[in-house]
This record gives structure tokens, sequence and C-alpha cells, in this order.
């Protein structure tokens, strides 16, 4: 049965990701909405349905250690492997809302969750704090397709318009998101069900299963769908889709944990130490690689991939108190994180040196200015 729930997983997830990325597709189309936008909102809050389904069961089963690991380690996950996997597949577009707006918003509520928990807990108080936030994101997202679908209006004189032009009305959209979704969550539940029976056979505690095997099912979905966007050329959708996903996690996920549990959630004093700094971290490193050319490259895609296998590796070593944990750590703390941080900073400060220059020489010579990306 464990290995039948774990291929049934896979099938229903990779089904699940094409039709849903062809729905939101659809209704991109349909209303005029950029792939980004639509990544950031119905498909990122479409793909956090696994993690909120199996955050509140553990929260309300009496599991808090997979209830917050599968938050934390969902986040770290998102970034890691499934941005590092779709990169590898075909280099990802980044807009400049993405890198002005939407990464900033994540690394805000990152931050606010660590600062939050710094107490001992998720509380319910923290969980509306949380929701609130998130409410004011979407917000400024409807607001934002509101002021660019009116400017897409006014020049419509001028220009074609991009809404309406979907060849499928507008049910069938909604109805292939719909099954989308279901076929997602199905897909999830049964591949973490198959997994967690694997851990707990080795022994793994809650928190390791959930910052691992359960936070690894319930990111499929994303990951599933950001391949699938990146392979049908909507490579925007694809970014869009894990920083919103990471958002949705933290102010609609781990918010709603925080609300539902009568005690709140739990934090322990090794996901203080270590996995929410790291899930603050990646977000962190996100701004950069998304700065620089605009794109996420396959070698910053490798970069997030062998973060995801080092972690990956420390949990699973920490958990088995492997003698090899001690190099280990000195190794990626001595000498793979200070290179990579040296590596983001030059490349994000020579970025910046470019863009001043083309600038300066556009406007010595009175040329116009590119719009930004």
């Amino acid at each position: 049965m464990t290995v039948l729930f774990i291929i049934g997983g896979l099938i229903a997830l990779v089904a699940g990701g094409e039709v849903l990325v062809r729905g939101a597709s659809g209704l991109a189309r349909r209303f005029g909405m950029s792939p980004l936008i639509v990544g950031l909102t119905v498909v990122a809050a479409a793909t956090s349905a696994p993690e909120f389904a199996v955050t509140v069961d553990a929260s309300l089963s009496g599991s808090p250690g997979i209830a917050l690991g599968n938050v934390v380690g969902s986040n770290i996950i998102n970034v890691l492997l499934i941005l590092g996997a779709s990169a590898i597949v075909l280099p990802l577009a980044v807009s400049s809302q993405l890198v002005k707006a939407d990464v900033p918003v994540l690394i805000a509520m990152s931050g606010l969750t660590l600062v939050l928990a710094l107490d001992g807990s998720i509380s319910r108080l923290d969980g509306v704090i949380l929701l609130v936030l998130l409410a004011a994101y979407v917000a400024f997202l409807i607001q934002l397709t509101r002021r660019r679908n009116g400017g897409a209006a006014a020049g419509a004189a001028t220009a074609p318009a991009e809404a309406d032009t979907s060849p499928r009305p507008l049910w069938r959209n909604v109805l292939l998101v719909a099954v989308g979704v279901g076929l997602l969550v199905l897909g999830a539940r049964g591949l973490v069900l198959g997994a967690t029976d694997i851990a707990q056979a080795f022994g793994l505690s809650d928190l390791v299963i959930g910052l691992t095997v359960v936070a690894v099912g319930t990111s499929l979905p994303e990951l599933a769908t950001s391949i699938t966007a990146a392979i049908r050329g909507e490579r925007e959708m694809a970014v869009g889709n894990v920083a919103g996903s990471n958002i949705f996690n933290l102010g609609m996920v781990l918010a709603a944990a925080g609300m539902l549990s009568p005690d709140g959630v739990p934090v322990s004093s090794g996901a203080l130490e270590l996995d929410l700094p790291f899930m603050v971290a990646v977000a962190l490193a996100l701004l950069p690689l998304a700065f620089t050319g605009f794109q996420i490259s396959r070698f910053e895609g490798v970069v997030l991939v062998g973060y995801f296998v080092a972690y990956t590796a420390y949990l699973l070593l920490d958990a088995a108190g492997h003698d090899a944990l001690e190099p280990f750590s000195s190794v990626m703390l001595l000498f793979v994180v200070p290179l990579t941080v040296l590596w983001l900073v030059f490349f994000a400060s020579f970025e910046l040196g470019v863009r001043r220059g083309r600038r300066q020489v556009k406007e010595e010579f009175d040329l116009p200015l590119d719009p930004a990306p």
C-alpha cells in the first residue's frame, strides 16, 4: 500500500500540474492578467492547498512539529529545489515587479515570522497578524491588475486588447483549475502518507519529518506546476508561483495553524536556531538571484539544488547523530556559504554597475531610456 500511495501520488501530481497550468493560463488570457499575477495569486493559493490541509490537520491532531516543519520546510524547498529544478529545465524570466515588490514582501513576512516565533510559539494573535498582511498583499495585487487593465483599456484604440482571447470558455478554465487543484491535493496526500510511513519506520522525529518528507511531498504541486509552466513557456508564472506560494504558506497556512491550535503552534529551539533563520536567508538570497539579469539561469538553478541537497543531508545527519555532522557543518559554514555570499554580492554589484553605466551613456547622448524589464 505504501508503494501504491507513492506511485499514485506522483501520477496525480504530474497530471494536476499540467491541468492547473492550462486552466490558469486560460484565465490569465481571458481577463487580460499577466502570467506573473496569476502565478502570485490563483496558482500560488491553489498549490498551497496541500500545505494548508496537512498543516491544519497536524495542528488539530497534536503533531505541531509536522505543522511548523511543513511550512518552513516547504518555503525552503520551494526556492531551493523547485526554482532550482525549473531553472535547470529552462532559465526563468523575472519581472521588475517581482524584484521591487513581491520578493521584498516575502523577505519581510519571513523575517516577521522569525520575530513572532522568538517567544516559543506562533500564537493566535501572531496568526491574525500574518493573515492581515496576506490580505493587504492580495489587495495590492488586485489593485495593480485593475490599474494595468485600466491602462490597457485607455490604449485600446491603438493596441489590440489581450483579454477575452482564450479559445476556451470561462467555465472550462475554471473547471481545469479546480480539477488540477484536486489532483494536486490527492497526489500530495498519497505521497505524504506513503513517505511518512517510511520515515517513521526509520525513527525520524515529527520536526524532521515535517521539514523533509512532508515538506517535499506538499511542495510537489509547486514543483509540478513550475516545471510545467517553464516547459510551456510561462516562465514568469513559474517564478510567481514560488514567491506567491511562500507568501501564502506564511500568511494563510501558518496563520490558520496558529489561530486553530488552542495553545498556538510551538516552536522548538532547533527550529529557532537553524530552520527559521535558514528560511529567512533563502528568501534574502532570492533577491540578488532574481535581480542579476532579471532571470534565474541554469547555473544558479544548479547552485540552488545543491543547497537543497546539503540542507537535507544536514537534517538527516543531525537526526541520526552521525559523526560526519561536525566536519560537514564546518565545510558549509567556513567555505561554501561565504563563497556563495561573495558570489551573490559580486554579481549584484556588477549588475548595478552595468545598469548605472547604461543610464549615464543614454543621458549623455540624450537617448531614450529603456523601460525596466
